[in-house]
């Protein structure tokens, strides 16, 4: 069946377009995190460029990630052999990083934070980024073919207040509070929130709310595996924090997204959207033992941790972690032979992993070897950090705008989809419900339920 828009269909469609494109294209920033750019979106990912085999193997080698001994191609990592390690064989961190933070959702907090930094260090601003929000750090894995399967990581700290004026006009003129229709195939969004909310509505006709604060009902993440083809609305769900004042207190959101790559036999499937979290038990909470003075806790979004297991179907072989430290424990997690792709992402404090300290707001890339993965945390502040573990899948990367497939020629036909209105028909955000229904009834994805 060809999907045919309706006379407003088409300059939605190339306004969505152009939308997701400037959302999701990459801008390059210098390493020093002096802005040069202040883009107002969070979902953005860099062009790509092709990579023989053979370079990348050299790229890995030379950065310490993988070493040529056990990287027999760039298409079929090989797996060691239980006997290559002692069983307890800490993993090392092969390299740390710092992607930019950009200003947004207010950007004049952001800009403020920035000058801090400056004067008085990143630990300061992180403290005053936590606490008053105002930044975006999108972190681009690049080439993604060594961070596989994980594509990217995007951290938000935003906050909405009702008495600012500029606020208003911003959202009536220039940047919604959110994400309007945007489409996606080829991959898993991953996104856990931790202050505030989401409220999300797709091309399937499917509508969830969810996120940290009591309204939610402990529905904390959501995975949404895009499959062949679907548009989402992402909108943040603004309303006063849970024992804030209605007025005065500014709605404070705060989450991660991960884009987790999926198999070439997963990507032209029917999209799947599910909520994680306390609800059900599909995000179990492993706690430090009773009598230990000191606490971690940690919160299984997806894969195994100390004998207990998320509740999502993965679709590859990956763990995800959030772990959350007391000052000065000590967290332990066995990794698979598999996972040699980790990465740690520190949203608070600081971490030491062997003899390398990971700053707040740093990125670690852990190297391939080793069963055991060994965190303390700061002895003055503790530390809040994302672990992502996993098996590279060993296939060619190709992504561009808002697409995650295995060649280009893959990626133009997407796009060539998506125009014809064959993922559905963007909607305007500010549509009522029974509106967004109904424009979805008549202009649906059609890789929905099969």
């Amino acid at each position: 069946m060809t999907v045919s828009a309706a006379p407003s269909g088409g300059p939605r469609i190339a306004r969505s377009l152009l939308f997701s494109l400037l959302l999701h294209t990459s801008t390059y920033f210098i390493a020093d995190v002096q802005l040069r750019t202040a883009v107002a979106s969070a979902f953005v990912f860099p062009p790509r460029t092709r990579i023989s085999p053979s370079a990348l193997r050299r790229a890995a080698v030379a950065s310490g990630d993988f070493d040529a001994s056990t990287s027999a191609s760039a298409s079929a990592p090989s797996v060691p052999s239980k006997n290559d390690r002692p069983p307890t064989d800490p993993r090392s961190v092969a390299r740390v990083e710092k992607f930019a933070r950009l200003p947004v959702w207010p950007a004049w907090n952001g800009v403020f934070i920035f000058f801090v930094s400056k004067i008085f260090g990143q630990e300061a601003a992180a403290k005053l980024e936590d606490a008053i929000g105002g930044r975006v750090c999108p972190n681009f894995y690049n080439p993604p073919e060594l961070t596989s399967p994980f594509i990217m990581l995007v951290h938000h700290r935003h906050s909405f207040a009702q008495w600012d004026p500029i606020r208003y006009f911003q959202r009536a003129f220039i940047l919604p509070e959110g994400f309007p229709a945007h489409p996606h195939r080829g991959f898993i969004t991953v996104t856990h929130i931790m202050k505030g909310g989401f409220v999300h509505r797709d091309s399937t006709g499917v509508k969830q709310t969810y996120g940290a604060e009591g309204r939610h009902g402990g529905k904390h993440t959501q995975w949404l595996h895009t499959g062949a083809g679907i548009l989402h609305e992402e909108m943040f769900d603004i309303e006063p924090d849970d024992g804030g004042l209605p007025f005065l207190q500014p709605s404070s959101q705060e989450l991660y997204q991960i884009w987790l790559n999926v198999p070439a036999s997963e990507k032209m499937t029917a999209p799947e959207i599910r909520l994680l979290g306390d609800h059900d038990g599909s995000a179990p909470v492993v706690r430090s033992e009773p009598n230990e003075k000191k606490k971690t806790t940690t919160i299984i979004l997806a894969g195994e941790h100390m004998g207990q297991r998320g509740g999502v179907e993965t679709r590859s072989d990956v763990t995800i972690l959030r772990v959350v430290m007391e000052p000065g424990t000590v967290w332990a997690h066995d990794l698979p032979l598999s996972h040699r792709t980790v990465v740690l992402y520190v949203r608070t404090g600081a971490v030491s992993v062997g003899e390398t300290l990971v700053p707040v707001h740093h990125t670690a890339y852990m190297g391939p070897r080793g069963t055991e993965l060994v965190v303390k945390a700061d002895e003055k502040d503790g530390a809040d950090f994302l672990m992502m573990a996993g098996e590279p899948l060993g296939e060619p990367v190709a992504a561009q705008g808002s697409m995650v497939m295995n060649f280009s020629d893959e990626i133009n036909r997407a796009y060539d989809d998506y125009q014809r209105g064959a993922m559905g028909i963007p909607w305007d955000h500010k549509l009522g419900d029974d509106e967004w229904a109904e424009h979805v009834q008549k202009n649906p994805s059609r890789y929905g339920k099969r």
